[in-house]
């Protein structure tokens, strides 16, 4: 049984930065019905802009609590500006042309994004500097650390914060309605581009989070680190349904909860044919499954239908 509430522990954690990158997906998406394959880059570049300042800084004498808040604003800076100019350079001439153009520019995006990377970081793995008190918590039995307790508090508290932003602010209505149709939300004086860009933004904010906290947790970052996590995420949004918030985090949580308990449970479940490394399995299963039975996701889809 500790084995098992460890793994808990484990998937709830892993679930977490599922959900984070799969917000930025599910926003995207319920606005402008894209997939934005760049977006896991878009964390790789949050974690390395973030692993740079934190090296940079090492031997400063900043405690480490702080020298993260630095390194996520830096990070959040240059990741929203990095999406913010996805979006009007690659994305926007786009925006009326067939969808598979899109799509196409996103794969090709996701593409140049980690070769920049691999040119301007080099393609070894770095170790990521540990900055946080990294004695286990015990919670008798099972252990967390205090890494993975702010990974779960920051997805509670960002999903509150996306929701109340969605349902109770100006740029929530506006969002909303862009979603149900651009052009007559113009008339009403909404501006679609400027709301399209505040999405990406906030997007890439959540993936720049996100990014540090895997580089955090796993304590490495590499140019390509965003390829899998991103797949992963994309792969929540859609178990839970796409477009819905609620959804994304729900799918997210549920996606690192069968991959830990995958993970744990493999071996003895094959007879040790298969080990903890194919638990990827689990996850794509779970979403073929998802996709037969329910396709419009677990809580469904919210996309507006366009007048």
């Amino acid at each position: 049984m500790e084995t098992f509430f460890q793994q808990i522990i484990n998937g709830l954690v892993l679930g977490s930065m599922y959900a984070l990158v799969a917000l930025g997906y599910t926003m995207v998406y319920g606005i402008i019905n894209l997939i934005n394959f760049a977006h896991g880059e878009v964390l790789m570049v949050g974690a390395l802009v973030s692993w740079t300042v934190v090296t940079a800084m090492a031997e400063s004498g900043i405690p480490g609590w702080f020298l993260m808040l630095i390194s996520v604003a830096c990070a959040i800076t240059v990741c929203a500006a990095l999406n913010f100019s996805i979006e009007k350079l690659a994305y926007r001439p786009l925006r009326n042309a067939p969808r598979l153009a899109p799509l196409i520019t996103a794969m090709g995006m996701s593409l140049l994004l980690q070769t920049l990377a691999m040119i301007i970081w080099k393609p070894n793995p770095k170790p990521y500097p540990l900055l946080l008190p990294t004695e286990p918590i015990n919670l008798g039995g099972p252990v967390i650390s205090v890494t993975q307790c702010l990974i779960l508090g920051l997805t509670a508290v960002i999903l509150a914060g996306l929701m109340y932003l969605v349902n109770k602010t100006k740029l929530g209505r506006a969002m909303r309605a862009t979603a149900e149709n651009p052009r007559v939300a113009a008339l009403m004086g909404v501006k679609p581009d400027m709301v399209i860009s505040a999405t990406f933004v906030i997007g890439a904010a959540l993936a720049a989070v996100a990014g540090i906290m895997w580089a955090a947790n796993y304590g490495t970052v590499q140019h390509s680190m965003g390829f899998l996590p991103g797949l992963k995420a994309f792969t929540a949004a859609v178990l839970g349904g796409i477009g819905n918030l609620a959804g994304a985090v729900v799918g997210g949580i549920l996606l690192g909860l069968v991959e830990a308990l995958g993970a744990g449970y493999l071996g003895a479940l094959t007879g040790g044919i298969l080990g903890s490394h194919y638990a990827d399995i689990f996850a794509f299963v779970a979403l073929i499954l998802v996709l037969t039975l329910r396709p419009q996701g677990l809580l469904g889809e919210r996309v507006a239908d366009r007048a």
